[in-house]
């Protein structure tokens, strides 16, 4: 009870086609990769930028060198 055999495995397999199509499987797939690659870039990108400085922090600075 604890493992499933290969027709219950060959069972989920079909029912997933049936649902979804042939050609929807590399289409998520796809979306799927693309989605981790923009994540990674992002992260990335929020490592390697300094931190932001707004105006409000810039006109604070103004103030105190003046």
């Amino acid at each position: 009870m604890g493992s499933f055999s290969i027709w219950h495995w060959l069972i989920v397999l079909v029912v997933v086609l049936l649902l979804f199509g042939r050609g929807k499987i590399p289409e998520l797939m796809g979306d799927v990769a693309k989605g981790i690659k923009s994540f990674k870039k992002g992260m990335g990108d929020e490592e390697a930028t300094p931190e932001a400085k707004t105006v409000e922090n810039k006109a604070d600075e103004a103030k105190d060198r003046g």
